[in-house]
C-alpha cells in the first residue's frame, strides 16, 4: 500500500460530518439502485458544498428588512464556477448548485486511456472572464489523479483566481499525484480509501461512479 505524502495529506480537507459519512456508506453498497445512488449523490454533494464554500468571499449589500434598512453579507455566486469532469462530474452538479444556484458551470471532457491510464481531452467549455472567477472542479473519484491533474493544468491556462478539487472518494495514489502536479490546489473529500487496484479503481471504493450514476453498468 502506498502511503500518503505528508505534505499532500496536509492539503486534503476530509469532510467527516456524520451525515456525509452515513450517505457515503449507503452509496457504497452494491445493492444501491441507480435512483438511490443518484439521490444520495445529490444530497451528499449539497452537504459537501457547504464545506468547500466555507472561505468564500462575502460582500456587504444594502437590504430592507420588514423593520429597517441594513447592510448584510452575501456571496457573489456569479464569481464561482463549478467545473465538471465529464461524465461522472455531472452527477455532483445538481447538489452543489442547489447550495450556490448563481454559480456558473464549465465542462471538461476527459477519458482515461485503458492501457496507459492517462487522461485524454475531448471537450472543453468554460464561462467567459475566467480570470475573475474561483473554480471548484468536481468529480466523484480522485483515483490515479491523472484526469484531475490534466483538468487543473488546462484550467490554470484560464488564469482563474483560485482552484479547488471536490470529490467523494480518493486514495493515496490520487492525492500524491495531484499534489505533485498542483500543490496549490486543495482537495475536499468524504473519504481516503486504501489503494488502487491494477485497473485504476479505488479500493474498497464504490465501483465506477459514472456507471452507477447513469445506469450503464
Amino acid at each position: 500500500m502506498i502511503p500518503v505524502n505528508a505534505a499532500a495529506r496536509a492539503n486534503v480537507h476530509l469532510i467527516d460530518h456524520p451525515l456525509v459519512q452515513h450517505k457515503l456508506t449507503l452509496m457504497r453498497k452494491k445493492e444501491a439502485s441507480t435512483n438511490s445512488f443518484r439521490t444520495l449523490l445529490n444530497e451528499l454533494s449539497s452537504l459537501m458544498a457547504y464545506e468547500v464554500c466555507r472561505d468564500m468571499t462575502l460582500q456587504e449589500v444594502d437590504i430592507e428588512t420588514p423593520l429597517e434598512t441594513m447592510k448584510s453579507k452575501m456571496i457573489d455566486g456569479k464569481k464561482l464556477v463549478f467545473v465538471s469532469i465529464l461524465r461522472a462530474g455531472n452527477g455532483i452538479l445538481d447538489g452543489v448548485l442547489s447550495v450556490v444556484p448563481g454559480a456558473r458551470v464549465g465542462h471538461i471532457g476527459l477519458y482515461r486511456d485503458p492501457v496507459s491510464l492517462q487522461a485524454v481531452e475531448y471537450y472543453f467549455k468554460m464561462p467567459k472572464n475566467m480570470e475573475e472567477r474561483d473554480i471548484v472542479v468536481v468529480d466523484p473519484m480522485l483515483a490515479t489523479g491523472n484526469s484531475a491533474a490534466a483538468a487543473v493544468t488546462r484550467l490554470k491556462a484560464c488564469n482563474p483566481k483560485s482552484i479547488k478539487f471536490l470529490c467523494l472518494l480518493t486514495c493515496p495514489e490520487g492525492i500524491n499525484a495531484l499534489y505533485a502536479a498542483h500543490p496549490d490546489v486543495p482537495v475536499f473529500t468524504a473519504a481516503i480509501d486504501r489503494e488502487l487496484n491494477d485497473h485504476g479503481y479505488i479500493l474498497p471504493g464504490l465501483g465506477d461512479a459514472g456507471d452507477r450514476i447513469f445506469g450503464t453498468q
